[in-house]
């Protein structure tokens, strides 16, 4: 049977090139029906469809996992398979198998080596078996394991040997980061507390736990040990906190992950940075900036020379936005530098450098040597002192436009922080050109958002905290709620979107610069000259479906207190 599965498989696979057909065998099971999928250009949904028939392997859309799951097949064959044993009505007596893809002959054979019954495959959503068995034995469950199937077979297993046990740690290292790439991650924290180890990845700004096996605290010192193994750390030293970096490879993908340590009172607490080496940058249009907003930064951009600084906390996307502002401008006829710390994103035409501060290469001794090698465009991670700074605006007035961000709540408080760096006012009036304050706030999942719906006086009482017209109630019915679907693992939410605040420096704003006057009343003359506040940048964001008015909240007391 299992042979002319192969066959029908190989028949269904007949209009992919013989590489296509290469690359979708070696991925893992979980991804090859999206995979295929969109190599031939067709739904999820309708793929399922004809690999079920194609195999004569029954689709099941509702089905309920087996009590005792573990009982019927071990947990290495479940997670290596990505299969689950599941009821089937009338059949007490036979084991019943859902997978995300044909099993193979050898799947088979292990399964009826192991338990002695010939499994009934059935296929199923791939998303929601994996969610499935995440949230049942938690991610890397298996790994920590003792080896089953050699328990099954030889009947002499009665612990991990030492090499098992590192062995075994390794990869639940290994699934935990892998995990993290495929739940698009862009943080790891493993947080010791008194009777377990806590583990949660930072999605779309938000921290979401992960699922782990029970046991987890019983290896949470080899875990600690492994990751500053990895990191090149004095595994040693637990005093003291300690700072390093991981290159990790995982599914053709290479990342460079930052790690932190920090005593704790039950250990150490490590925290993992992820930075994806081929990440694609964003386009303008892809970071949701509005229309006029995108037309106002596209002319700006377009300028010889001057300042255009983006200013936010940290992990606002502000480095991703000036990215896509790089690749916006990035033309044969314009040289262009950067100087970051690190870099995130590889844009093909461009020098790019990053700074070393245990050499002593800091921002400011990279920026001078990069007025010498002839630049058109300078992009500067961060100003953080007086010194780049002041080589910041000379290169801006000396007939280069500079691209830089600032850690300031809003944008009339990076004017204000630039002068507090002891700049002259009269210099940075005339430098910077536009200041764009930005947040992320979390996009709405475009498979499961639904029509939003409130409690009397609480919209009215929402746009009055966002300082936006109450009027603008009329449009409650252009408003959308998350729900919560696979796709987004129940979220509501999937990806987020920049809102922000740009403040362009006009005569009258020159003129309050020169004189020192206050960040309030900077805004106060760029709100009056028409700037879009955050507040109501997320309103028009929800009226758009972007966003949900709640996200849209959370920044409702952004006022400037400089």
């Amino acid at each position: 049977m299992m042979t002319s599965v192969t066959q029908e498989l190989d028949t269904l696979l007949e209009p992919l090139t013989p590489e296509q057909r290469e690359e979708l065998l070696l991925k893992p099971l979980e991804e090859r029906l999206r995979s295929l999928a969109k190599m031939l250009e067709i739904s999820d949904n309708e793929a399922l469809e004809r690999v079920s028939k194609a195999c004569n392997i029954p689709f099941v859309e509702k089905w309920a996992m087996h009590e005792n799951p573990e009982g019927c097949i071990p947990l290495r064959l479940i997670h290596e398979y990505q299969c689950l044993p599941i009821e089937q009505e009338g059949d007490d007596a036979g084991l019943h198998l859902i997978a995300p893809w044909p099993p193979t002959t050898l799947m088979s054979e292990w399964v009826y080596a192991v338990t002695g019954k010939k499994p009934q495959w059935h296929l199923g959503n791939p998303n929601f078996i994996a969610k499935k068995i995440t949230e049942s034995f938690g991610v890397g469950a298996s790994s920590l394991r003792e080896s089953e199937i050699d328990e099954l077979i030889e009947s002499e297993a009665e612990g991990m040997s030492a090499e098992d046990e590192n062995a075994a740690i390794i990869r639940f290292v290994n699934e935990i980061v892998t995990q993290a790439i495929k739940d698009r991650a862009t943080d790891i924290h493993f947080e010791p507390q008194k009777e377990t180890l806590k583990i949660r990845y930072r999605i779309d700004g938000e921290l979401v736990p992960v699922s782990l096996p029970q046991d987890l605290v019983r290896y949470q010192g080899a875990i600690i040990s492994r990751l500053k193994i990895m990191a090149r750390l004095n595994i040693s030293e637990k005093r003291r906190p300690q700072d390093g970096r991981i290159t990790f490879e995982a599914a053709g993908e290479s990342l460079d992950i930052r790690m932190s340590t920090l005593p704790t009172m039950y250990g150490e607490s490590v925290s993992l940075r992820l930075l994806s080496q081929k990440g694609q940058p964003l386009t303008i249009q892809e970071l949701g900036f509005l229309p006029q907003d995108e037309a106002m930064v596209g002319r700006t951009l377009q300028r010889p020379h001057g300042i255009i600084l983006v200013t936010g906390p940290t992990g606002s996307g502000k480095s991703t936005t000036l990215t896509a502002f790089i690749r916006q401008i990035n033309t044969p006829g314009r040289r262009i530098i950067t100087v970051e710390d690190p870099v995130e994103y590889e844009v093909e035409g461009i020098n790019q450098t990053q700074v070393r501060h245990e050499i002593g290469l800091n921002f400011a001794t990279v920026l001078r040597t990069v007025l010498r090698q002839d630049p058109d465009v300078i992009m500067v991670g961060e100003i953080r002192d007086r010194e780049t700074a002041e080589i910041a605006i000379r290169a801006s007035l000396t007939g280069h436009l500079v691209l830089s961000t600032l850690h300031t709540n809003d944008a009339p408080g990076a004017l204000t922080r630039l002068i507090d760096m002891e700049i002259e006012p009269f210099l940075v009036a005339s430098s910077v050109e536009m200041i764009i304050a930005q947040r992320l706030v979390r996009r709405l999942c475009q498979n499961c958002k639904q029509k939003a719906s409130f409690e009397p006086g609480f919209l009215e009482t929402s746009l009055a905290a966002l300082n936006i017209d109450p009027n603008e109630a009329q449009f409650k019915d252009m408003l959308f709620d998350p729900g919560g679907c696979d796709a987004c693992r129940g979220l509501g939410f999937r990806g987020r979107v920049a809102i922000s605040e740009i403040l362009r420096v006009t005569e009258d704003i020159h003129e309050l610069i020169v004189h020192k006057d206050s960040a309030r009343l900077i805004r106060e003359k760029a709100v009056a000259e028409g700037m879009r506040t955050l507040q109501q940048c997320g309103w028009e964001q929800c009226k758009r479906g972007t966003t949900s008015l709640t996200e849209i909240m959370k920044f409702a007391d952004i006022i400037d207190t400089l």
